[in-house]
């Protein structure tokens, strides 16, 4: 019933505004080169939404979901300028009656808002999603031990593997621009696939050449454990997948966290390095378990690494004493304009820092994507984070 509902939105959105500007504009009475190929996308994207929607098989479109993104991506840039041309003629239209030369200028605008669109969304396909942006975050803490001050963490988040299928070169790029940042330890916080392990396959000898002096420690994120896939043959599929792809983790040379801690030992001084299993806010999976995690780190200054922001107040906060934890998850909803993101509706820390006296949440947007291989603004995120000994006077 879902998947009917969502083909009637999508093929509303892709039919009425053609058909506002066909009667608005008089197209019938148009030259006859653009009465023959007016209809044609419309047609293209109804056709197509009739057979993804009832003649494709649901694995097939589960099975290849970068390719439904990209899809997702050519649907809107064949909807975008119809869809602008008619809001613009609609809000127009009372307007009419006191001029009747509108309709021109009005194309022109329509045209210029179109360019300024399809812009934005062809560079954030081809451009954005591979321009990686290193951010610096400084913390300052007297609980810093003084042989850690300076100490430099490199955090990377949601790769989501899948979606960099033909893009080896850009995640080499990526691998080799987190090396260079020279830090004493690499983080990942969660969602390494979209679902399934086998998306790490030709990627992991990749990933494996990230390295640090302390190394690279990861956690699981809620994209993981494979539970958005519909079609294991049974639950004993599904584990197996988890399983296989914390070996692979395990054959990267990555440290992965469940639930558990190390520490990072500089001189004589160590500082306790946290991780717990994904914590969401339902409907995400909630798999944390805090208190075994941190368990005899009580007098280290402590990181935890958690996937979901949210985690921070419901737990951590009010329940620990935990210095600093670093998230992802929220991607900025990979878009992101003017240091404004939708992401903040719903989340209320998005990106970036967010201190709650002396205690602090980094939140870290991703390098990959889901759902559609796009970002704009919410580039693809490397975080340096630098300990700071802050003297008590």
């Amino acid at each position: 019933m879902l998947l009917i509902k969502i083909f009637l939105v999508f093929t509303l959105v892709a039919v009425l505004p053609s058909v506002f500007i066909y009667s608005r504009l008089n197209i019938k009475n148009a030259r006859k080169l653009l009465k023959r190929y007016f209809w044609l996308p419309p047609l293209f994207i109804t056709l197509g939404l009739v057979y993804l929607t009832f003649i494709a098989s649901g694995k097939l479109l589960n099975d290849n979901d970068v390719i439904m993104g990209w899809l997702v991506m050519l649907y809107f840039g064949l909807v975008i300028p119809r869809f602008i041309l008619s809001i613009i003629l609609l809000i127009s239209l009372p307007f009419h009656y006191f001029y009747k030369g509108l309709t021109r200028p009005l194309l022109i605008v329509a045209a210029i808002l179109s360019f300024i669109v399809e812009g934005g969304l062809i560079y954030g396909i081809f451009i954005g999603r591979n321009q990686f942006e290193v951010k610096q975050f400084v913390y300052e803490s007297p609980h810093i031990p003084q042989a850690f001050d300076n100490y430099k963490i490199a955090q990377i988040s949601d790769l989501h593997m899948g979606g960099w299928i033909g893009n080896k070169a850009a995640l080499k790029r990526f691998v080799s621009l987190v090396n260079h940042q020279n830090a004493d330890v690499i983080v990942f916080t969660g969602d390494l696939v979209n679902q399934r392990a086998v998306e790490l396959k030709g990627f992991d000898v990749i990933l494996s050449e990230l390295n640090s002096p302390d190394g690279v420690y990861s956690i699981l994120g809620n994209h993981d454990y494979g539970s958005y896939y519909r079609y294991w043959r049974d639950s004993s599929e599904e584990v197996n997948n988890l399983l296989v792809l914390q070996d692979i983790q395990r054959k990267m040379g990555w440290k992965l966290l469940n639930n558990e801690h190390t520490f990072l030992q500089r001189d004589k001084d160590s500082i306790a390095l946290i991780g717990v299993e994904n914590d969401g806010e339902p409907p995400f999976s909630q798999f944390a378990d805090l208190q075994k995690a941190m368990k005899g780190t009580d007098n280290y200054f402590q990181i935890l690494l958690s996937h979901n922001p949210t985690h921070w107040k419901r737990e951590v906060l009010p329940e620990s004493n935990i210095d600093i934890m670093l998230a992802g998850h929220t991607h900025a909803m990979q878009l992101e304009l003017f240091h404004r993101s939708l992401a903040s509706l719903k989340y209320k820390e998005w990106s970036g820092a967010y201190y709650y006296g002396n205690r602090a949440l980094y939140v870290n947007i991703g390098a990959g994507e889901i759902g559609i291989p796009f970002r704009l603004g919410a580039w693809p995120e490397i975080t340096i984070i630098t300990l700071k000994h802050k003297s008590i006077n």
